[in-house]
């Protein structure tokens, strides 16, 4: 198993709204899926750029990540994503 944390600054939550009503989709395609996602963190340490949304992603796998990264049947889910506002993913591993 291997996460990835996104960060998401959201501009236009309308596309966030149709972002979130494929992304399940789209992770699943490639053994993924979301483990958690708010609005409401806490910072532990240091002074982090607070994203309006974070969220911790997992695949089965690095392979499985980096094919869901760049899945061109997935485009338009990452682009649908990405024009919602700011969007950051770390893959941790």
């Amino acid at each position: 198993m291997i996460y990835a944390y996104a960060k998401l600054t959201v501009n236009d939550p309308a596309a966030l709204g149709q972002y979130r009503e494929v992304a399940g989709a789209a992770l699943a395609k490639h053994g993924g899926k979301v483990e958690s996602a708010t609005k409401d963190f806490t910072v532990l340490d240091g002074a982090p750029d607070k994203p309006d949304t974070a969220a911790l992603l997992s695949f089965p796998n690095k392979a499985a990540a980096l094919a869901w990264a760049n899945d061109a049947q997935l485009e338009d889910v990452h682009a649908l994503r990405r024009s919602a506002g700011g969007s950051d993913i770390l893959l941790l591993g």
